[in-house]
């Protein structure tokens, strides 16, 4: 029965939506539960793995520990046996969602009207869809043309066009690269809400704020506002929960772990061979077009890129490298030391507190993150950002919360590259315009002469 009804309303109920059906989660549950026995530990693993119960933390039933927090999606249906079950077994629980579907709700903006696609009225405190994502990005770049240019990146599974925006002040010399990339899970839609309103903040500030107008002058910013987009706009149309890509397995199933495909430690670890997995790792490392887009630019550019940052959710966690392996990077001293200064700037804002450490030691295993596989190639710094909230609404946090989360989240990404730009740059950075440098010229001779 558990494996009938688990296939079943495992995926949530379908309805009729527009032109296509549309996954509900009417009545759905989030349960918290905390392990506290080894026999305990063993019946969550069982239910996990042959109910098809939707784990959000921790990914795979093998991760489940004693004394660590387990949420777990249950479909209705499931609801009322799986309390019996846990109350069966003197497992503690408390329902940390009561009713998915609402949360789902609450997530939608209100309204959709053409004010809302001009950069000047976009409502950055609101998620947004794809189609309005491309179009801030061509408006953002229209409107900042002096700082702003939009770039081709690849294509993705269903041949939508990647682009990124880079971030530069105008300068003669070669300067160095900060990556950002967001929404590499489509389900976690406060990440590209981010990375816009990382964009914004930049451009508002950049001549107001001493810390960004100095990086700005050795730095530049590359911001990959959505890097799974199919899957994205698959999360607003047909299954507001899905994670993975797009890519169609044998006619059987759809979707890779874009974060398991990259090629560091690729399938050895807290991934999955099977298709239909959250955490299917795909067919080898790289294999997804997506993927691939994102590593072949950073390899190209690798010698210039001094810090790859990625933005998830949920946890609230700074999490530096490796997720493959607890032996310790050469500089993870120094990835931690700023990692928790970026984490006391964020928590001065609000008071939010975030935890920091390597992906192994303070979440669980993982192989072929991004974040692993930038640190392996050669950049010095890699962090992945997995912002609000500790499970309360998880993978569903409220359009109210974007504005609080995006402002704390600003203070811990610029402390991270106000580090990088002193590390590399001491002193600040000697910016000579020809006009500069012809008033600095007179100076001299005026100096010199009223010396002598």
């Amino acid at each position: 029965m558990w494996l009938f009804l688990g296939i079943t309303f495992s995926l949530g109920m379908l309805i009729p939506g527009n032109l296509s059906l549309k996954l509900q989660y009417d009545r759905d549950q989030v349960f918290h539960v905390v392990p506290e026995t080894f026999q305990q530990v063993q019946h969550l693993q069982h239910l996990c793995s042959t109910s098809l119960l939707d784990l959000w933390k921790p990914q795979l039933p093998e991760d489940i520990r004693a004394g660590e927090d387990l949420h777990i999606r249950v479909p209705a249906p499931l609801v009322q046996e799986v309390k019996d079950s846990l109350d069966h077994h003197m497992i503690s629980y408390k329902v940390l969602i009561p009713d998915v579907q609402e949360l789902v709700d609450q997530s939608m903006p209100k309204e959709r009207n053409s004010h809302r696609q001009v950069p000047e009225h976009y409502v950055y405190t609101q998620y947004h869809p794809m189609e309005e994502i491309y179009q801030w990005m061509t408006q953002i770049q229209k409107n900042n043309s002096e700082l702003v240019t939009q770039h081709y990146l690849g294509k993705t599974v269903e041949n939508r066009t990647m682009y990124y925006l880079q971030i530069s002040q105008p300068s003669d010399k070669t300067k160095k690269i900060i990556w950002m990339d967001c929404g590499i899970h489509a389900r976690e839609w406060i990440s590209p809400a981010f990375c816009q309103w990382f964009v914004k903040e930049i451009l508002q500030n950049y001549k107001s704020d001493p810390k960004i107008s100095r990086f700005l002058q050795n730095l530049d910013l590359y911001v990959l506002p959505v890097l799974n987009i199919d899957g994205y706009i698959y999360s607003w149309e047909k299954d507001r929960l899905w994670r993975k890509n797009r890519s169609h397995m044998n006619g059987t199933c759809y979707g890779t772990d874009l974060n398991r495909n990259f090629n560091s430690s690729w399938g050895s670890i807290g991934v999955s061979y099977n298709c239909s997995s959250e955490i299917f790792c795909g067919s080898g490392p790289e294999s997804e077009p997506e993927t691939r887009a994102v590593a072949q630019f950073i390899e190209r550019r690798k010698s210039d890129i001094l810090c790859y940052l990625t933005i998830h959710s949920y946890g609230q966690y700074i999490l530096t490298p490796y997720g493959s392996t607890t032996k310790p990077p050469s500089n993870s001293e120094e990835l931690m030391h700023v990692a928790k200064k970026a984490a006391a700037a964020l928590m001065g804002k609000y008071g939010t507190s975030y935890e920091v450490g390597p992906t192994s030691l303070i979440l669980y295993y993982n192989s072929g993150s991004s974040r692993d596989w930038a640190h392996k190639i050669g950049i010095p710094f890699s962090y992945t950002f997995e912002l609000r909230d500790k499970g309360n609404h998880g993978f569903l946090l409220p359009s109210y919360q974007i504005q609080p989360t995006c402002e704390e989240t600003m203070l811990a990404v610029t402390t991270i590259i106000d580090y990088v730009d002193q590390k590399y740059f001491p002193g600040g950075a000697v910016m000579l315009t020809s006009g500069s440098l012809g008033l600095s010229l007179c100076l001299s001779v005026v100096l010199t002469w009223t010396v002598s």
